[in-house]
């Protein structure tokens, strides 16, 4: 079992930067790999990163390639999105993601997370 919680959200003008965290609980966090994900309203859950239990392999949506970068650190049990160059278009409520490592998952879909976070509402203005 691995409770998720994130942090970091919060309301900033477009071109800011926000980082958001996400505190994992369970000795076990290195074997997962976590994603982020974001829901605005009317729209589905969108992919935006996702990264390896190492943290050597990571991999961005196109919407967000080159503004956000993931991170995580597995001796604190936690993972990181910092976003830069914000868009009123990146409003949404963002949320972390885990799950055990499988050679055969691509980690690109919601439905192949095992754990989620309840989620931090970030918003731009513009």
């Amino acid at each position: 079992q691995v409770q998720l919680v994130e942090s970091g959200g919060g309301l900033v003008q477009a071109g800011g930067s926000l980082r958001l965290s996400c505190a994992a609980s369970g000795r076990t966090f290195r074997n997962y790999v976590m994603g982020w994900f974001r829901q605005a309203p009317g729209k589905e859950r969108e992919f935006l990163s996702r990264i390896s239990t190492t943290g050597v392999n990571r991999y961005y949506a196109d919407s967000v390639k080159g503004r956000f970068t993931i991170s995580r650190d597995n001796a604190k049990n936690t993972v990181f999105l910092q976003m830069n160059s914000l868009k009123p278009e990146d409003t949404a409520v963002y949320s972390c993601a885990a799950s055990p490592y499988d050679s055969r998952t691509h980690y690109y879909s919601p439905y192949e997370y095992t754990y989620w976070g309840q989620g931090t509402q970030v918003t731009v203005s513009s």
